[in-house]
């Protein structure tokens, strides 16, 4: 449902959360990642929003206005406002609530050479979301508009609305028809070979146009949850393995039909997003170096888990893999995968990848395993450790350590951690 009567008088991006309107706090992002030059594309009530904001001078920044006689989609306006440029263009929607590292996306943007990068992140309600597939390298080669076709495996990465586009992708967009961004533009992009990439973060984008999420987002405002989330601010992980965690141990999956979440472990990945975890699954699959899973069946087999995880609420913020194993002598092995590596747990390579993606805090941060290589990983990497009751139970016995706690499943496991964070920081419980 949207708006209604709320809008009427006033359009979206107006809409006032801890005070000011969204708009306004898009502006002040801007102007503190030094963006000075703003152009809005405006339609709806366009007097309300130029008669607060002026030429911008009140900011700091210079704004001027490209005004719509008729809809023309949100890729449409951006061509008409710049039909000519040569130059990077920064994208944002004006309903929807921004508070992330903007020059970071730019950067990285800028190191790919891509034509365009789109922010993205997972959520829990990835059925109802417009979904980006990505490789190993974070390179779009895939589109999925809602809605989804029943059964399929689908990643769980939503484009967020937030885009750096350079003067290749604003060229192709037509001048006779409204087109849309996520639904026209960046489909034909990819048909035409352009290189498109997602920028992963998990900070806060939060579409604010609804009569559900507009409270939703002054209240994340009111509780600070917002600002927490800036990726310059350092936030606790907590880090998951997946068989006998996540999903059933069914002994070298690896095949989708294997998978089947636990008990329990939607609920309790659930409210450790709630709590503001970023959440991460960090697995070794040496399935790949054995040769009897390729990459892109593992692909569908964590997709079919994000969709179930999703399906009930709860998501995770990335997921890392290691495909080697330094044993070699099976048949149909991956040569160059049987290596010793910095990865493969209890080494401790994707939690320092994860720890440089997301500026995790790891003194506050947690492992949740069911082996003694889990409990050994958390300890290398300077993380408290939990020994979940399910999956092996620790009866591996690979490594002579003890974790912090001992917890029957995943939702003990959260709630005990969010006890002890809620202890240490009594301002949140």
């Amino acid at each position: 449902m949207r708006m209604g009567k709320l809008s009427e008088s006033v359009p979206k991006p107006m809409l006032p959360i801890g005070g000011k309107p969204i708009l306004e706090h898009q502006v002040e992002l801007l102007k503190a990642s030094g963006i000075t030059e703003i152009t809005l594309c405006v339609r709806h009530l366009s007097p309300v929003i130029s008669n607060h904001f002026g030429n911008g001078s009140c900011w700091g920044v210079k704004i001027d206005y490209s005004v719509e006689e008729n809809p023309l989609g949100t890729a449409g306006c951006l061509r008409r406002a710049f039909p000519e440029t040569d130059r990077e263009i920064l994208v944002l929607y004006g309903d929807v609530m921004v508070w992330m590292n903007l020059e970071e996306m730019i950067r990285r943007h800028q190191e790919s050479g891509a034509d365009a990068t789109l922010a993205a992140h997972s959520n829990d309600h990835p059925f109802d979301s417009d979904l980006l597939e990505v490789d190993d390298e974070m390179r779009v080669i895939g589109i999925h508009p809602k809605p989804h076709p029943e059964g399929a495996w689908l990643p769980n990465l939503t484009n967020a609305a937030v885009y750096v586009l350079g003067p290749t992708l604003l060229k192709i967009i037509p001048t006779d028809r409204p087109t849309d961004c996520a639904r026209d533009l960046f489909p034909e992009a990819l048909r035409q070979g352009l290189h498109l990439r997602a920028y992963r973060t998990a900070e806060y984008i939060k579409d604010a146009g609804t009569q559900k999420r507009y409270p939703e987002v002054e209240n994340d405002w009111k509780s600070g949850k917002i600002q927490m989330m800036h990726q310059k601010n350092p936030r606790p992980a907590v880090f998951l393995d997946r068989d006998g965690v996540l999903v059933k141990e069914v002994g070298h999956l690896h095949r989708p039909e294997q998978l089947e979440l636990l008990p329990g472990a939607a609920e309790g990945l659930k409210k450790l997003n709630r709590a503001g975890f970023i959440t991460a699954l960090v697995t070794n699959q040496p399935v790949l170096a054995r040769g009897i899973c390729t990459t892109d069946e593992l692909k569908i087999i964590h997709n079919k888990m994000e969709t179930l995880l999703g399906r009930e609420g709860a998501r995770l913020d990335a997921i890392y893999y290691c495909p080697h194993h330094p044993d070699r002598g099976f048949p149909g092995e991956i040569a160059e995968l049987k290596i010793s590596c910095r990865c493969r747990k209890p080494d401790t390579g994707m939690i320092e990848k994860a720890q440089k993606e997301f500026n995790i805090d790891l003194g506050k941060s947690w492992m949740i395993g069911d082996t003694t290589v889990d409990i050994e990983t958390a300890r290398r990497a300077g993380i408290k450790s939990i020994l979940l009751e399910t999956g092996y139970g620790g009866k591996d016995n690979r490594h002579n350590v003890k974790p912090v706690l001992l917890c029957r499943d995943l939702p003990e496991a959260a709630e005990r951690i969010i006890e002890k964070m809620n202890t240490s920081h009594p301002e949140r419980s």
